[in-house]
């Protein structure tokens, strides 16, 4: 008889599937800020790597993975380094993004999560740069900054979160 701790270190085909799963989306959010710096085309992508990895590799998974897309894209230029501060509320709505969608997709509303998160991530993250840049920059750079980090945070989550579903009904069979 196998008892529970046997289980957790055992290796079972979805388990080692979950966990090649959850490495190709790892290596995608390092690699893809390091190339692309254009917030419409990396912003989507990214949202949809958190959301698959939620659904296929799990809450925990998809947690980890909010963390590092921001680090990457500070440490590649995406982000200019005077942002630097705004990074962890960047993590943070990300955070939100997955937490939110998490629990709507449980009770089998993914499309309301989805929007939901994605109004959630915007608010909090527009709130608090616009709080931390007008606190640390100059006026022009604190606009530039919160503008970067409005609407087009809902956005790219939206359509994230859409690219995620269309890859979700195809390979979740």
């Amino acid at each position: 008889m196998i008892n529970n701790k046997e289980k957790i270190f055992s290796l079972t085909w979805e388990n080692t599937k979950s966990q090649a799963l959850f490495l190709g989306l790892a290596s995608v959010s390092i690699v893809l800020p390091m190339f692309i710096h254009l917030q419409w085309v990396a912003g989507p992508i990214v949202n949809a790597i958190l959301i698959i990895a939620l659904v296929f590799c799990g809450i925990r998974s998809a947690l980890l993975l909010a963390m590092i897309p921001s680090v990457v894209a500070l440490s590649s230029g995406l982000l200019p380094a005077v942002l630097a501060p705004v990074v962890p509320f960047i993590m943070i709505s990300n955070v939100i993004l997955v937490l939110v969608v998490d629990y709507f997709q449980r009770k089998n509303n993914y499309l309301i999560g989805l929007v939901s998160g994605a109004f959630l991530k915007f608010i909090f993250l527009f709130a608090s740069v616009s709080l931390i840049s007008s606190l640390l920059y100059k006026m022009e750079l604190a606009t530039i900054v919160a503008q970067m980090m409005s609407w087009p945070q809902f956005y790219t989550a939206i359509i994230g979160g859409l690219l995620a579903w269309v890859f979700i009904k195809k390979f979740n069979k």
